[in-house]
C-alpha cells in the first residue's frame, strides 16, 4: 500500500553529481507548478544506474534544493529500493527478449526505410528456435538479453501544458537492460519502466521536466496505460543553454550551486532563477510562488551568462 497521496508533482534527479543551474531551474519550476495547483510535491532519487549514482551525491542534491527554499512532502524514495515493484510490473506486460548489441541496432537503424531513433524490431518476431539459438550465443559470450515492451501501437497522444496535444512515436522500449553476466546488477531496470511505475506509486499526475524529454512522453504514457496507471499531464519547460547554445552542462564552468555560492548568496541564486522565469526582483522561493505566472514563462531557452 502506498504512503503517498494524490494529486502530486515531483522532482526526480539522478544522483550522479551536483545539480547545475539548469537542473535547479527545472526543480523550482516543478515545485512551483505543484504548489500553485495545491498538489503534494515529492522528491525521488533516481539511482537505478549504480555505476553513475552515489549516496553522497543524493544527499548533496537534497541539501541544495532545500537551500533554495524548496520543501518536499515525505517520504523521499530511492529507486534502488524498488526492484520488487518493477519486477511485478514487468510480469504484467507483453514483453520479449532482445539479443541485439548496440552495433546491431545502429546498423539496423541505418538501413533503408528505417525510422530514426526507433528500435527496428529485429528480435520481436523471432521463432522459438531462433530465440533459443540467439540466447545460447549470447550466453556463450557472457551476456544477458534485454527485455523489451511489445508495443501494440505506433504512436500515442499526451497533453502538455505548453505544447497542447502532442502525438509521438511509440516503439518497443527497453524495460530491463541486458549486459555482461558477470557485471549484472540485481535488476538493471531501465528508466522507462522505473519512472512510470514510480509515478503511479506516488500518485504523480503532473510531470514537469525539460522539453528535451517531450519525445519520451508518448511511450511512457502508453506504458502507464498498459499498467492501468493514471497518465499524468505533462509540463515540458524550456532548457537553460550554455554559451554555445547547447544544453547547459558542467563543462560550461562554474554552474553548480556549490560553485555559485562562492560568489553569491542562496538568495541571489534564487533571484537569478526568478529572473529567468520572468520574475525579476524576487529572491525567495515563497515569494516566487506568489508571483510566478506559468502562462508568462518564455518558451525560448534561457541563455546562461555569468
Amino acid at each position: 500500500m502506498s504512503d503517498f497521496q494524490a494529486p502530486a508533482g515531483r522532482y526526480a534527479p539522478s544522483p550522479s553529481g551536483d545539480l547545475h543551474f539548469g537542473n535547479l531551474r527545472t526543480a523550482v519550476l516543478a515545485w512551483l507548478f505543484a504548489r500553485q495547483s495545491g498538489r503534494n510535491f515529492y522528491l525521488r532519487v533516481e539511482d537505478i544506474d549504480s555505476e553513475r549514482s552515489s549516496a553522497d551525491s543524493a544527499q548533496r542534491q537534497i541539501g541544495d534544493l532545500k537551500m533554495l527554499g524548496l520543501d518536499f512532502d515525505p517520504p523521499v524514495i530511492y529507486q534502488h529500493d524498488r526492484g520488487d515493484a518493477y519486477a511485478e510490473a514487468l510480469s504484467r506486460l507483453d514483453t520479449y527478449e532482445c539479443y541485439c548489441t548496440r552495433r546491431d541496432i545502429r546498423e539496423a537503424a541505418s538501413a533503408p526505410h528505417a525510422q530514426p531513433g526507433m528500435y527496428p524490431g529485429t528480435c520481436r518476431d523471432l521463432s522459438e528456435e531462433q530465440r533459443a539459438l540467439r540466447r545460447s550465443e549470447l550466453h556463450a559470450a557472457g551476456r544477458l538479453p534485454a527485455i523489451r515492451l511489445r508495443a501494440h501501437v505506433r504512436e500515442w497522444t499526451v497533453h502538455d501544458f505548453y505544447q497542447g496535444e502532442y502525438t509521438g512515436r511509440v516503439d518497443d522500449v527497453i524495460l530491463k537492460r541486458g549486459g555482461r553476466i558477470d557485471q549484472a546488477q540485481a535488476g538493471d531496470w531501465a528508466y522507462n519502466l522505473a519512472v512510470v511505475v514510480d509515478d503511479g506509486y506516488q500518485g504523480v499526475d503532473q510531470v514537469v521536466r525539460g522539453d528535451d524529454l517531450l519525445f519520451s512522453a508518448p511511450a511512457q504514457a502508453y506504458l502507464a496505460d498498459r499498467l492501468g496507471l493514471t497518465i499524468p499531464s505533462y509540463v515540458h519547460v524550456p532548457l537553460v543553454v550554455g554559451p554555445e547554445g547547447r544544453r547547459l552542462a558542467k563543462r560550461d564552468g562554474a554552474v553548480t550551486l556549490r560553485d555559485m555560492l562562492r560568489e553569491n548568496s542562496a538568495e541571489e541564486v534564487v533571484a537569478q532563477i526568478a529572473e529567468s522565469l520572468g520574475c525579476a526582483g524576487v529572491s525567495s522561493a515563497q515569494k516566487l510562488r506568489e508571483v510566478f505566472d506559468p502562462a508568462q514563462l518564455s518558451r525560448q531557452p534561457w541563455s546562461w551568462a555569468r
